[in-house]
């Protein structure tokens, strides 16, 4: 199954730019390297050799293991040994540590490869390792049927095709900066352009100067691009913009909206399920909802005690997703993988979410960390990060529940604010949510712990 298109145009990445004979040529000589390897790792920096490596996979029908090339020694050494990687495709200036598979050096290969291979649909085309926030990374499969499926999806639900330019500059080792963001660009046949970093003035400069007209951003980006106001008027004249990978603050999206001019498309997905609801480019976008389903994938919400959760708008409940763009299992791990479906076939995405009556999506956060349970209520934390980031000397929040002898937990609130009290903020949210939504203590904090892709990691929150 062959996942890119017939054509397409160039690729320029940090400044480089490599069109589309040249890059599969170069891609055929790394897939030429690796034909018949189980599975190769790809040290994925933010350059051209990643997007050559990356391919080349594609082209030999390999499975990709994308390496944060941030990542620390334990996490890289679980990585390479989990996998089972038998070779490391990295520019000939990264030196392997004593143990890591050898190197192949893909700055070294030529450009006039012409290697391709046939792979089924069923193949792995990459084992994408997760955040691990509750124990070692797990290898997530996914399969070339999967990345078709949900690239044709997005290209449909986002009027994508080849007369866009895509913009980004997201890291290329999650489904966000690589499937969507590279293959994405690939299959649909639009020319890409990363801009090493997702920094406000580069998107900006995209937009002037390279015809940008699809963005694609996390919170972060969106967040800092409404806080530069001349960077954000310059993507006035962009196509669409979309904010994926965490949710986007209601402040956020409005402020961008006024200033751009456009409501950002909002989307939901994970690692095993890629993106499963979106906005639409033709439809509504409501700030702090994530759309609907795309084609093919059904959703349904469950309670604690795995009933149905009705489609209200209001009652939370757990996530649950069916569809063809669903990952085939952890690697190395059919307990876990066993685990994560339900006895019906189900996928359990451990999201909180609510679904209204018209079947539009609204995630209130992962169900370990951002479903609170006090005094008898639920209480989805992001509705009260939205109510904080509603002050405006409120630059970013993060909520959690705490123990509480008598409640159960209480709303506790971690706040990087200017010239504002505890007291005002837990009286401001008192006075646009329902009183048992406020915080019971805040925190005033210098920054909030995030990862790569921008998501704060609430479970390094302390006072």
């Amino acid at each position: 199954m062959d996942l890119l298109g017939e054509s397409g145009g160039p690729v320029r990445i940090a400044g480089r730019e490599l069109g589309r004979d040249e890059l599969l040529g170069w891609a055929s000589a790394v897939a030429a390297e690796i034909r018949g390897a189980d599975s190769v790792a790809v040290h994925a920096t933010a350059t051209a050799e990643t997007v050559a490596a990356v391919v080349g996979g594609v082209l030999a029908g390999v499975p990709v293991v994308p390496l944060p090339p941030d990542s620390g020694p334990a996490e890289r050494a679980h990585i390479l040994g989990d996998s089972g990687a038998s070779l490391l495709l990295a520019a000939g200036d990264v030196k392997p540590a004593e143990g890591e598979p050898p190197l192949i050096p893909v700055d070294a290969l030529p450009r006039n490869g012409s290697t391709r291979a046939q792979a089924d649909a069923g193949d792995t085309a990459m084992i994408l390792y997760t955040s691990g926030t509750t124990g070692a990374p797990k290898g997530v499969l996914i399969s070339r049927g999967a990345i078709a499926a949900g690239l044709d999806a997005l290209a449909e639900a986002w009027a994508w095709t080849p007369e866009d330019v895509l913009v980004h500059g997201l890291p290329l080792f999650h489904v966000h900066g690589l499937v969507l963001g590279v293959l994405g660009a690939l299959r649909v046949g639009s020319p890409l352009v990363h801009t090493g970093r997702p920094k406000p003035e580069a998107y900006a400069a995209a937009a002037q100067d390279g015809g940008g007209s699809l963005f694609f951003g996390v919170p972060t980006v969106w967040s800092r691009t409404a806080a530069d106001p001349a960077a954000a008027r310059a993507l006035r004249g962009a196509r669409l913009l979309v904010s994926g990978s965490a949710p986007l603050p209601v402040p956020v999206f409005e402020r961008l909206a006024d200033l751009t001019g456009h409501r950002p498309v909002e989307r939901y997905g994970m690692t095993e399920t890629l993106i499963t609801v979106s906005a639409r480019a033709g439809g509504d976008r409501r700030p702090g909802y994530v759309g609907t389903p795309l084609p093919g994938v059904e959703t349904r919400l469950a309670a604690e005690d795995g009933g149905p959760v009705p489609r209200d708008g209001e009652t939370p409940g757990e996530l649950h997703v069916r569809a063809p763009l669903l990952f085939k299992g952890y690697l190395n791990r059919p307990d876990a993988t066993a685990e994560s479906f339900t006895g019906d076939g189900w996928f359990r995405t451990g999201d909180i979410a609510t679904i209204g009556p018209d079947g539009w999506h609204r995630i209130v956060g992962r169900a370990s960390t951002d479903l609170i349970k006090s005094g008898g209520y639920r209480i989805g934390a992001g509705e009260i990060e939205n109510a904080l980031l509603a002050h405006p000397a409120v630059r970013e929040a993060a909520v959690v529940g705490t123990p509480h002898d008598d409640l159960g937990e209480q709303v506790t609130a971690y706040v990087v604010a200017d010239g504002v009290g505890e007291t005002q903020l837990i009286d401001f949210v008192a006075g646009s949510l329902s009183v048992h939504k406020r915080p019971r203590v805040v925190h005033l904090v210098d920054s909030l712990p995030r990862n790569a892709m921008g998501k704060v990691v609430k479970t390094r929150l302390t006072p």
